[in-house]
């Protein structure tokens, strides 16, 4: 099989699938069969046999590189029996169809004509072939033909563009100076490179001056092409493609919207891009409280915080704020939260936007909600009612975390309203954050993961997540139900118990699958529920399925610390350790799990029977030499003779001793005051005006540098921000910090902006006048 290094997608072999056993017999029907299936072969045409049209729709299903299937049903009724009979052609194809809606079908007869098969399937079918009437050769061009148009259709724009390019075989005078490659291969470091990345990725490694491919800072041709068609995908009015990840969307919106001492009304729970946005613009950020639960799950701001009144509150209440009485610029809502928790977008709209023109929702791991109905109203692009005077409003989303492209892969999306985006004054901010060298491969990903999205696309792989979400969580809550209840399990978050349309309860393990994954109401936070623990109007928050918080026993539902728990940073330490599993947040007694589109079945099963596996081994208490080796190894002394149950009870001693995490509810729970914006504090860092200040001696200091504790990155203090006085629960909490990192290696805390020096927290303040 020749491979795309040879020039291009098209230089490889296509493949079929035929619905039919090999032929084994000389009927005509198979003699004539086996000539088609050699002149394939012989024409560079690959041919797999599906012994069964169920198999045939699972492997389309999970075979992406078909080029098209043919279906036998049946040719003269004395000598063959179709294969896939005539009665379930119809179910069949709808199966493709589902699957992929593009895929060219052929039905393949003897002497049965188009007069013999329903309608449903003429409408469904691509070609009818003839065997005993057409040559090989002619049926197998036909095949060929219809193969290479589907391949060559499923390129979008700009990828399509990118591929024709590199089948040229251009010499270049022009950057990058690698030269395709050639360059590498003249260093042995170079060479090894080369062949550990393949000839393609730097064939495709572009300069600008490439005319035929448009351009990313100009959006035009087949660049400008794929943002348009981004755009109807994901039901925006304009779509920027970002190669420099959201973190840079992020500032470009931002920068495009806010001039200094704008007001900018900024959710708490934000990435420390939306910080440096109000750096650069030198804007005045108030913010929005965000809620926590008892888990130190983190919520929605609640409506309450969205109203102009509360806004203007807060506006008057700030020092930084010279007029009170000023319109914010704009006003930025994480959606989702770190944890999943979804916000009712047209209430947000009608609430925040009523009274600020521009909204900006950072959708980072985000970007699949238009493509289920599951998530309708839920997103910044949604497709619900707008009111005639809605504010314009911005998406960004990572498209490399939760769909399919490579690593600082990003769209920004805009919605136009009041003050719309004029394009050419917009894209003077674009060009300030872009790079004039663009990455094409990121480009090129973005163009294919819009396109992996159209049609039926979305849908399918956005029901596929949800779906093996689902599972996963009905089979962890069916192995905790099954638990006897002086015993322990690891549970997922999510109601115990769900409603069903008559108003019955049932377990959520015994719902119907198929209705938790088509429908919202099974995830809607309902006003009262003892379960999510938020204090919040019905309906206004959902929890994404796909987003699945485990959570470990030590927390009681009212808050309390129980005499026993199994802080979650062990758990996640067995899992890396162990298997190899990499959680994407852990917090004190929970873990979060993403089920991408690239989850499978498998991967979530071993995790199901690791998470089996520690379960054992703490109640075995087995050595932690053996079960965390590398832990053990951080600090033999420290660890030696201890078992995992040991150490999880001293872990969970440690944080009901500090109070760990009462205090981050409310060191989180309020603001600190607010003494010079981020971009006065900011000038503090450059010019070198800053003092390194001991946690103990951290009380009453302005912070230079936030402090943002990692999991999950919310900022605590921001810089500008006083620490507040020595019993603030800010310091309370960065001290509940530093005592558990210190006893326990190899389990300390990330905090941006804290330095540790001999065992000690260390922060950035203004330099004392």
């Amino acid at each position: 099989m020749r491979e795309l290094a040879e020039g291009s997608m098209t230089a490889r072999t296509l493949k079929v699938l035929i619905v039919d056993e090999r032929p084994q017999t000389s009927t005509a029907h198979e003699e004539m069969l086996r000539r088609v299936v050699q002149e394939l072969e012989r024409i560079d045409v690959r041919t797999e046999f599906a012994p069964s049209p169920d198999d045939a729709v699972l492997r389309i299903a999970s075979d992406a590189s078909l080029c098209a299937v043919i279906a036998d049903a049946g040719g003269d009724s004395d000598q063959h029996e179709a294969h896939v009979d005539p009665d379930h052609l119809t179910s069949f194809l709808a199966g493709v169809r589902a699957r992929n809606s593009d895929l060219p079908v052929f039905v393949m007869t003897g002497t049965r004509g188009a007069d013999s098969l329903d309608t449903a399937v003429l409408r469904e079918v691509d070609q009818l072939i003839y065997l005993l009437d057409d040559t090989p050769s002619w049926i197998a061009g036909r095949i060929r033909n219809a193969a290479e148009r589907y391949r060559q259709d499923v390129l979008p724009p700009m990828f399509g563009a990118l591929v024709a390019f590199s089948r040229k075989h251009e010499y270049s005078w022009h950057t990058p100076g690698h030269e395709g490659g050639a360059a590498f291969l003249r260093s042995p470091a170079g060479r090894a490179f080369w062949e550990f990345f393949g000839e393609q990725t730097f064939r495709s490694d572009l300069s600008v001056s490439v005319h035929e491919l448009g351009s990313l800072l100009h959006h035009t041709g087949p660049i400008g092409e794929a943002e348009r068609r981004a755009a109807t995908i994901f039901g925006a009015d304009t779509t920027y493609f970002v190669t420099n990840g959201t973190s840079t969307s992020n500032r470009v919106l931002h920068q495009a919207s806010v001039v200094a001492g704008d007001v900018m009304v900024l959710d708490r729970n934000a990435h420390k891009s939306i910080e440096q946005a109000a750096t650069l613009t030198h804007g005045v950020p108030v913010y929005l409280t965000t809620t926590r639960n008892h888990l130190g799950i983190i919520g929605p701001v609640p409506p309450s915080e969205l109203t102009r009144e509360a806004v203007a509150a807060k506006l008057a209440e700030s020092p930084l704020v010279a007029d009170a009485s000023v319109r914010p610029a704009i006003a930025m809502i994480t959606n989702s939260t770190y944890d999943g928790l979804l916000y009712h977008v047209p209430t947000v709209e009608q609430t925040l936007g009523e009274h600020i023109d521009r909204l900006h929702f950072d959708e980072a791991w985000y970007g699949y909600a238009a493509f289920h109905p599951i998530y309708a109203e839920r997103f910044a692009m949604h497709t619900g009612e707008r009111a005639a005077d809605a504010p314009t409003t911005f998406a960004t989303q990572s498209t490399h975390k939760l769909l399919a492209a490579l690593s600082q892969a990003s769209y920004l999306h805009v919605r136009n309203g009041r003050n719309p985006v004029d394009h050419d004054l917009f894209n003077e901010a674009y060009m300030m954050h872009a790079s004039t060298s663009p990455l094409y491969a990121i480009i090129a990903s973005n163009d294919v993961s819009a396109a992996m999205m159209s049609g039926r696309g979305g849908p399918l792989l956005t029901g596929i997540s949800i779906q093996e979400a689902v599972s996963f969580r009905r089979t962890l809550a069916r192995v905790a139900a099954e638990t006897p209840e002086d015993d322990w399990a690891l549970v997922p978050w999510q109601p115990e118990t769900v409603t069903l349309s008559d108003g019955s309860k049932v377990r959520f393990e015994d719902a119907d699958e198929e209705w938790l994954c088509g429908s919202a109401e099974p995830w809607l936070l309902r006003a009262g529920e003892d379960w999510h623990g938020f204090d919040l109007p019905d309906r206004y928050a959902m929890l994404d399925p796909i987003k699945v918080t485990v959570v470990t026993p030590g927390v009681r539902p009212d808050g309390t610390m129980a005499d026993f728990g199994v802080p979650a940073p062990i758990l996640a330490a067995y899992l890396e350790q162990q298997a190899s599993i990499v959680v994407e947040k852990t917090q004190s007694y929970s873990i979060l799990l993403l089920f991408s589109i690239g989850v499978t079945r498998g991967k979530w099963g071993s995790l199901v029977t690791t998470l089996m596996s520690f379960k054992r081994d703490l109640d075995a208490n087995r050595p932690l030499e053996q079960v965390l080796p590398a832990t053990y190894a951080q600090d033999p002394r420290r660890y030696a003779g201890m078992g995992l149950s040991d150490l999880a009870r001293e872990q969970h001693a440690t944080i009901v001793q500090t109070g760990m995490l009462s205090v981050q509810s409310e060191a989180f729970g309020t603001h600190p005051d607010p003494v010079m914006t981020p971009a006065q504090a900011y000038a503090h860092v450059v010019r070198g005006t800053v003092d390194a200040v001991p946690l103990d001696q951290l009380a009453g200091r302005t912070l230079a540098i936030g402090l943002v504790p990692y999991p999950p990155g919310i900022p605590l203090v921001m810089p500008g921000e006083s620490a507040g006085h020595d019993d603030s629960p800010f310091l309370a909490y960065l001290r509940a910090l530093e005592e558990f990192d210190r006893r326990f290696p190899g389990f300390e805390h990330e905090t941006h902006g804290i330095e540790i020096v001999d065992g000690r927290y260390v922060a950035r303040c203004v330099r004392a006048s």
